[in-house]
Order: structure tokens, then C-alpha cells, then sequence
């Protein structure tokens, strides 16, 4: 029988590892795994370890997570993939690193939406190409025009807009 302190222990060690996966702490995460700590965790918005350290940009992390059978494709509460949080804050490496690991590029992320979407959107030209190469060519539209055309217009304008402090 558990009791009341293990438990609390245990959710103290949970968020531990929401944390780890957040910021990127390979060293501290991964001995939790290797003691029992699930690697498919998830956060009170359903997101997964892998996805936190994918949407934070940690590829070495994503790496050892990957290879301790994180799913590419597992979804938050919102119906979300890592793939698409990649594809959001532009982060290239782990994008492909996904993709490799079997992420699907063209998963609907909700209201039709996809990865190559949320990239071309929000201005990662080279991720709408990778994304693109991975759905075997096809290309998709956002608006009405070629995603890829949609990120380079994208990513020239936030070039020109002054950055906040802090970002």
C-alpha cells in the first residue's frame, strides 16, 4: 500500500520531469526513465515529455526520448502533435528529427489544419520544405497560396517588425 507522502512524492518527482522535459535536462530526465518514470508523462494540458522538450527546442533531449519510445505522434488535450509545436516556433532540427522517428507531416491538428500550416503561417520557410519533401511533394495552401509562399512572405515581415524585449 502507498502511502499519502509517497504519493505526493511522486507527483513532486512528475513535475520534476514536466520540468526537465521544459528546459531541456537530458542528464536529470533521463535516469528518472531509466528508474520507471513513464516516458509517455503528461502535463495537466495532456502534453507529452517529448512534445514539451520539442516545442521548447531540445534536440538532444527529443533524441534520448525518441529512443526510449516517446510516440511522435502522441496528441495533447488539444488534439496537437510535437510536429506541429515544432512547426510553430520553427525549430528545424527537431522537426526533422520527428519526421524521421514517423511523425506524420500531414496530420490535421484540428480544423483541417497542419504542421506545414502552422510553419508557413508563423515563417519557417525550411520547415514547410521538409515537411513537403516528407508528404512526398505534395504541396499545401494556406489562404489560398503555396504554404512555402506563405512562410518566405511571413518570416520577410516579422524580420522587419521590431523585436520585443525578452523575445
Amino acid at each position: 500500500m502507498i502511502t499519502e507522502s509517497e504519493k505526493q512524492r511522486f507527483i513532486e518527482l512528475q513535475q520534476m520531469a514536466l520540468d526537465a522535459a521544459r528546459r531541456g535536462d537530458t542528464e536529470m530526465l533521463a535516469p528518472m526513465i531509466g528508474a520507471g518514470m513513464p516516458v509517455e508523462l503528461k502535463d495537466g494540458k495532456g502534453n507529452t515529455l517529448l512534445m514539451l522538450a520539442a516545442y521548447h527546442g531540445h534536440p538532444v533531449l527529443v533524441e534520448a526520448l525518441l529512443a526510449r519510445g516517446a510516440r511522435p505522434d502522441e496528441r495533447n488535450d488539444r488534439g496537437q502533435t510535437p510536429l506541429a509545436g515544432v512547426a510553430f516556433k520553427g525549430h528545424f532540427e527537431v522537426a526533422r528529427m520527428l519526421l524521421q522517428a514517423g511523425a506524420d507531416p500531414e496530420a490535421d491538428q484540428g480544423g483541417g489544419q497542419t504542421p506545414g500550416m502552422f510553419a508557413a503561417m508563423f515563417g519557417h520557410p525550411r520547415i514547410v520544405e521538409l515537411l513537403e519533401e516528407a508528404a512526398e511533394g505534395r504541396r499545401q495552401k494556406v489562404w489560398g497560396l503555396r504554404a512555402s509562399t506563405l512562410a518566405r512572405w511571413t518570416s520577410r515581415i516579422r524580420a522587419m517588425l521590431p523585436r520585443r524585449a525578452g523575445a
